[in-house]
Order: structure tokens, then C-alpha cells, then sequence
């Protein structure tokens, strides 16, 4: 396998990604709000899509869903939100339903929140 890197036309183009937690739907209606989107549709009780129109995530309930237990464990993935007002958002989204843990390795460049679900995922400053 080569280390070589190309630069051509792509194959594919994101569309989605899909996360699990134990409230589908609620986490569904915590991003929609957090970015500015809407749920695009359901799936039962057990799941919710979210879209801007061009990208969507699809949201799960898991029964034997278990969050993290950040940062003693390492994380698969988590998500970057960049915003104009990182207070005015940080705020925001403690009223949706995240939550602020005491750990904060990024300083002044990000701070870390908790999804409704306890997943982490980040807010800086749009740049």
C-alpha cells in the first residue's frame, strides 16, 4: 500500500453520519437546535433524522447505550461546533440540555461540552 497522498476527484461526498444515545428523538431535537436545523423525520420511537438541506444525521435510541466516561475513556469521534459567540452558545446549549464538565484541556481555543446523552463534542470561535 502506498504512503503516497492524491489530490484527485473524490469518489464519495459525506451525506450523513449516524450517532447513538438513549433518547433518539431528544438528541435529535438537541442538534437541530444547536445547529439551526430541523428533524427532517422519524423513525418510529426509536430514531430521528436532522438536515440543513444537504447533510444529515440520523440519531438512535440504543437501549444498552452507555456514554463515555470522558476523559478516562478514549473517544471513537466527536463533534467541532464553531460559532460566532462561543458565550452566547455555550449558554445556549446549557439550556438545550448539554452540560459543562470540569475538565477543559482546551483553554481560551475551545471549551467542552456534554450532549444530553453525556457524548462530548466542542464549541470554538468560528475562524
Amino acid at each position: 500500500m502506498s504512503s503516497e497522498k492524491t489530490t484527485g476527484d473524490a469518489t464519495a461526498r459525506l451525506s450523513g453520519a449516524a450517532f447513538w444515545g438513549h433518547d433518539g428523538k431528544a438528541l435529535a431535537d438537541f442538534y437541530a437546535a444547536a445547529l439551526g436545523w430541523k428533524v427532517t423525520q422519524t423513525y418510529g420511537d426509536s430514531a430521528a433524522m436532522i438536515s440543513d438541506g444537504t447533510t444529515g444525521y440520523v440519531f438512535y435510541t440504543a437501549k444498552d447505550f452507555r456514554a463515555p466516561d470522558w476523559p478516562a475513556d478514549e473517544l471513537v469521534f466527536h463533534l467541532e461546533l464553531a460559532c460566532d459567540d462561543v458565550a452566547a452558545t455555550e449558554e445556549l446549549l446549557l439550556s438545550l440540555g448539554a452540560t459543562k464538565p470540569d475538565h477543559q484541556p482546551g483553554g481560551e481555543r475551545w471549551t467542552v461540552l456534554l450532549d444530553p446523552s453525556g457524548q462530548p463534542f466542542c464549541i470554538s470561535a468560528r475562524g
